[in-house]
């Protein structure tokens, strides 16, 4: 038996193949299956089995795009009411893969219909176990994420007790050798304290994962609550796409509207200004020429989880970068949260009808009463330091609806913790505020700041 782990690095998201025999099963798939294929082809196996353990909120999968492809078949919970064809698979359920078994357990705490994959080896010893969202490395996940979304829906705090439970009389009984294979790592917002370790074992959890210390159910539950981090306007919708099953990720991606570059004004007179443009060319570019109804959400590790942070799922963008190999890039970025369908048109440009006065620090060192200064951190960030003594709070996930808080009476500087969230929340006030205001971004200069 072979175990393959795949990760995808700007989702902090690990999907599985479980090699045993000629056969795969594949865990958590992501959006693009083009690497499992490969796999299968290098193995000379066939992919015969599909499991999600749950339905994900923070990426999209490709299993029923695999179903489709390969007739393997696809596992999930009967709690999870899933739409596309599937098998259900629940507590004392088995799949023979090979020479080895695929036992679920159910394990609810994330989400009411999670459940974990127990591999029981052909001497009938538990060696690994799969545990989805439930139990990451050093941390669990987040139980507030199913309150309005899913077949079951469920309060955070319904969650949070049966994680403790789940927990304890599920997974902490398996033996101290069990390898653990989680979902997610460190980066994910699925939450709040993943380690950067890939892999575990239950004794290791055990030993040094907080969520599994001997501690009360109420302590538990009150840890657990606290300070979890924002819930992007993506992750409802793609719970709901996940239950009914993704379109095929390359038909998605082809069928993105796509033009020549937009480098005259009259192209760029074409597009509705009613649309937004996400322009993702890096933050001296943007600054120096843009399209007036563009906001610059730059190329980076985080661009989807921003974008989808921002950008609601029933809005329509226009999608501008600085070359095509960028834009192929990030329209498959895109995809994996399920956005593609939300690109008007994907083009490049470096035409502009408006810019962004790079900002002097100095002038904040010497007259910082002078300016409205914007803190776009996340709250528990700034409850940690505050940079600013008298600059507003208002997060970046939150600073679309919320722009009209700001008063317009000084120049606004706006800055995060390192300077890539400023980029995108300057451009959105000279958007939201059409010109009433000046916006600087005080960008990497926050860090002269910061003590």
């Amino acid at each position: 038996m072979v175990i393959k782990q795949f990760e995808d690095k700007n989702l902090a998201h690990f999907s599985y193949a479980i090699i045993d025999k000629g056969e795969i099963a594949l865990i958590d798939p992501s959006r693009d299956p083009k690497q499992y294929y490969d796999l299968a082809k290098k193995e000379g196996s066939v992919i015969t089995t599909i499991i999600e353990t749950h339905p994900h909120a923070d990426f999209i999968s490709s299993h029923l795009e695999i179903h489709k492809k390969t007739g393997a078949t696809i596992y999930v919970s009967k709690l999870a009411a899933a739409e596309y064809p599937h098998q259900t698979f629940d507590d004392g359920e088995a799949i023979i893969l090979g020479d080895i078994v695929l036992k679920s357990l159910n394990t609810p705490g994330h989400s009411p219909d999670s459940i974990s994959i127990v591999v029981i080896n052909s001497e009938g010893i538990e060696i690994a176990v799969f545990t989805g969202d439930t139990l990451f490395i050093g941390d669990c996940g987040r139980p507030d994420l199913r309150e309005k979304a899913g077949a079951i829906t469920a309060t955070r705090a319904e969650l949070a007790k049966q994680m403790f439970h789940t927990l304890r009389n599920k997974l902490m009984t398996l033996p101290n050798d069990v390898l653990v294979y989680p979902a997610h790592g460190a980066g994910s917002l699925c939450g709040k304290g993943l380690s950067d370790q890939k892999t575990s074992t239950i004794g290791v959890e055990k030993s040094d994962n907080w969520s599994l210390k001997n501690i009360s159910e109420d302590d538990f539950i009150k840890e657990l609550l606290a300070d979890q981090p924002f819930i992007p306007k993506y992750f409802t919708y793609d719970v709901e796409l996940n239950k009914k099953g993704a379109n095929s990720f390359e038909e998605s991606i082809n069928n993105i509207p796509k033009r020549e570059p937009v480098t005259c004004q009259n192209c760029a007179k074409s597009l509705d200004h009613n649309i937004i443009v996400v322009d993702t060319r890096p933050q001296l570019s943007y600054k120096k020429s843009h399209l007036k109804n563009a906001i610059n959400i730059p190329n980076d590790t985080k661009f989807e989880t921003w974008l989808g942070s921002i950008i609601g799922p029933d809005e329509k963008f226009y999608l501008l970068a600085e070359n095509d190999e960028v834009l192929t890039e990030l329209t498959n970025r895109i995809a994996k949260i399920g956005y593609e369908s939300n690109i008007e048109l994907a083009f490049i440009s470096d035409y502009g009808d408006s810019s962004m006065p790079v900002f002097d620090a100095e002038q904040l060192k010497n007259q910082e009463d002078a300016f409205t200064i914007v803190d776009i951190r996340n709250p528990s960030e700034v409850t940690i330091q505050k940079i600013f003594t008298n600059s507003i709070n208002i997060p970046l996930y939150q600073l679309r609806e919320r722009a009209e808080e700001i008063p317009l009476n000084k120049p606004i500087v706006v800055h995060c913790a390192g300077g890539y969230r400023s980029a995108a929340g300057s451009s959105i006030l000279k958007y939201k505020l059409n010109g009433n205001a000046t916006i600087f971004d005080l960008s990497e200069a926050v860090k002269q700041f910061q003590k």
